[in-house]
């Protein structure tokens, strides 16, 4: 949404992006997949009703448009299983390819004569505890509780 648009001055500026996502590449869920340079798609779309309805691609296309230049882009994505669980966490699936990504990753940052390390601190203290992945699952309210599909105010229709 909007929040990609605050990232084009710094993508201006960037020389190489590596971005790492679940991506809906149309294959089975938890496939792996990476793409480079002229693979990563970059377009607009027409139709949107609100600047939150932004996506990755159209930042890039964006950042094409106002004169920024990657010399080189990767894109490493993990098809998510389910793509309307809105609030919904990780699928096993999912979870199963994440330090696989983090490998290609560090093949990537390491052709870019990157080497990635371990963090100096232990990874409880790399965030705040209410981002915690654990206490975001046992904390997510049940389906009858919170939509799982979007705003139950925007999907109720008026009957005539």
């Amino acid at each position: 949404g909007t929040q990609g648009l605050a990232l084009l001055p710094w993508l201006q500026q960037t020389e190489k992006l590596l971005i790492m996502d679940a991506i809906d590449f149309g294959m089975a869920p938890g496939s792996l997949a990476m793409f480079r340079d002229e693979q990563v798609p970059a377009y607009l779309t027409a139709k949107k009703l609100s600047l939150h309805q932004t996506s990755f691609s159209e930042v890039l296309a964006l950042l094409q448009l106002t004169g920024g230049q990657l010399s080189e882009i990767v894109l490493i994505g993990v098809q998510p299983e389910c793509l309307d669980d809105y609030g919904g966490s990780l699928t096993p699936q999912v979870k199963a390819q994440l330090m696989p990504a983090v490998y290609l990753a560090q093949e990537v940052l390491a052709q870019w004569g990157i080497t990635a390390s371990s963090a100096a601190l232990p990874t409880e203290r790399l965030n705040h505890y209410s981002l915690c992945m654990e206490r975001y699952e046992d904390e997510r309210p049940d389906a009858q509780s919170a939509c799982r599909v979007g705003d139950i105010r925007v999907l109720q229709r008026e009957k005539s």
